[in-house]
């Protein structure tokens, strides 16, 4: 799969070839530039097109997709309004003590493939290695996937072969992943614009609907909180408690991607003010969006609804709709599949981003093949695009049910991934504090610090790692196993732990000693960046822009 010593990679203007720095093929080290974390390469090689809106957009893409507008029923049917309200609102708070420590190490070491090569800086090659092909095939199998969810949206218009479709937006995904990083910031801008529009009108909706402002319906107020839990698997308490539990993995769902802003950390304009900045932002969109979401849905749509349990992936199923629906509004319906087909684009726009910069960032550590270290003149990993697209073929499997029942398990094998790379993304931040710690050096030190993360990250961490071993929990009570549900719920762990374990034993690599860790020398990198300057203050109401700006 290698290229030759010779590939062509871009220079500094874009237009000459230079000689590719030797590097075994797979397992070796790349030289950098005097053992610079953020390597010459990888300066040289990316375009930083993303500029700030582009980066707070991103974080919003990630944060409400279809889980939100499709996702919340299934949710409310299970645990209640008021157990979907909490499930969604602890998730939302893991998220946030994430999406913090991410922002603290991306700040010091804004390299590409983010907490995959923090990973190796902070912990182990063996564990950079094992996570990043785990993201790697994550997006690789996303891509696929959400053009499959497109066609279904699609398929509520139309009646026309899905083959037609899936070609249509293979073709429209291959010119996003190729072009410039500021086209694919630009597509996330609208796209998160239109979300946000479509988030505010449904809340509102729901509320005038809610509150007795469509002629003929009568206030509801709080009349379906009268059950605020719903028993799930088993009687009284305990199973209200399980029925809280099982919003947890819908929950983790609609979050996922959340963590790719900073994958582009080497293509994004003063990435050590940009990224903390929009990952502080998370907190009030979640707050705003999600839970505001969940209690207007919960307000509407009375939890024993069998519509609420449908499967068919078009706007048909959202709770939105159906309470439109019922007070005889006709429009909502085809306005919400429209932005839930913007939302899976996104989605697929999103993981081609963390596949092709993840798959970068291995290369660039010998983890991967040279030759995806390739670039366009433009910046674009050009190589790693090709072979994310070749994957995006696979979409033409939900054209045969039997294939697409293959697809589904390629699919779940990957469905733990999240929240594996949200177990990493903590355990490195607790890696720097404590490594910071040790070498006696101050938090103040830090680009961005926020003392309550120090904390935040435990919680986050342990929090994340008890959602993984009962994500599938309810296979092992009586009468309810599944083997889709388990394989779909563990059997990533055993292949990170594999991927993890080979890695290890073949190369005999071992964990870096806290005292080992490069802090001082990023620390400088971070002081003499001529990038790293404070953003200008935000002014008049611009202050109270807490959405997008």
């Amino acid at each position: 799969m290698a290229g030759s010593p010779t590939d062509p990679i871009r220079q500094d203007d874009g237009t000459r070839p230079h000689k590719q720095p030797d590097v075994e093929e797979f397992g070796g080290k790349i030289p950098e530039v005097e053992g610079e974390i953020v390597s010459d390469q990888e300066r040289r090689n990316l375009s930083r097109g993303l500029a700030q809106r582009h980066v707070q957009m991103i974080a919003i893409a990630g944060a409400i997709g279809t889980g939100l507008f499709l996702g919340l029923g299934g949710s409310i049917a299970t645990a209640g309004p008021l157990g979907a309200l909490l499930g969604y609102a602890f998730i939302g708070l893991i998220v946030c003590c994430m999406q913090f420590a991410l922002g603290e190490v991306a700040a010091l070491m804004p390299v590409t493939g983010s907490f995959v090569r923090h990973a190796e800086i902070f912990g182990d090659p063996a564990l950079s290695f094992a996570i990043g092909w785990n993201v790697v095939y994550g997006a690789f199998m996303g891509v696929p996937s959400e053009i499959s969810a497109a066609v279904v949206l699609i398929q509520y218009w139309t009646d026309i072969n899905s083959a037609v479709w899936v070609t249509v937006l293979i073709v429209v995904s291959a010119v996003v992943a190729i072009s410039f990083i500021r086209v694919y910031g630009e597509i996330e801008f609208y796209f998160s614009l239109l979300k946000i529009l479509l988030v505010i009108f449904v809340v509102i909706l729901g509320l005038v609907i809610d509150l007795g402002g469509v002629p003929g319906r009568q206030r509801l107020g709080f009349h379906y909180w009268k059950e605020p839990f719903v028993e799930y698997i088993a009687k009284g308490d305990w199973g209200k408690f399980l029925g809280f539990w099982s919003v947890m993995t819908n929950a983790v769902y609609s979050f996922s991607g959340v963590e790719s802003l900073a994958v582009a950390a080497a293509e994004t304009q003063n990435p050590r003010r940009n990224i903390p900045k929009a990952c502080k932002r998370v907190f009030a969109r979640i707050t705003i969006f999600y839970l505001a979401a969940v209690l207007v849905v919960g307000m509407l749509v009375p939890a024993n609804d069998s519509r609420l349990q449908s499967d068919s992936g078009t706007a048909s199923q959202s709770p939105f709709v159906i309470a439109a629906s019922d007070a005889g509004i006709k429009a909502v319906p085809s306005l919400i599949n429209a932005v839930c087909l913007t939302a899976a684009w996104s989605a697929s726009n999103q993981s081609i981003l963390a596949g092709t910069r993840t798959l970068y960032g291995l290369a660039l550590k010998g983890h991967a093949p040279k030759i995806f270290l390739r670039t366009t003149k433009w910046g674009v990993p050009y190589m790693c695009a090709a072979l994310q697209i070749a994957f995006s073929f696979l979409a033409y499997m939900c054209v045969s049910n039997s294939a697409y029942t293959v697809f589904n398990w390629l699919l779940d094998l990957c469905s733990a991934g999240v929240l594996i790379s949200w177990i990493t993304v903590t355990w490195v931040h607790i890696r720097l504090m404590q490594a910071m710690k040790v070498q006696g050096i101050s938090t103040a030190e830090l680009p961005w610090h926020n003392r309550i993360t120090r904390y935040s990250s435990w919680f986050a961490f342990i929090s994340c790692i008890i959602i993984l071993l009962t994500g599938g929990f309810t296979v092992f009570t009586k009468g309810n196993w599944d083997s889709a549900t388990f394989v779909s719920a563990y059997i990533d762990i055993p292949l990170v732990l594999c991927l993890y374990g080979g890695y290890k034993v073949i190369y005999r690599t071992k964990t870096v000693r806290l005292e080992d860790i490069p802090l001082r020398q990023a620390l400088e990198e971070a002081r003499t960046d001529p990038e790293n300057v404070p953003l200008e203050k935000a002014r008049g109401l611009k202050r109270f822009n807490i959405l997008w700006g």
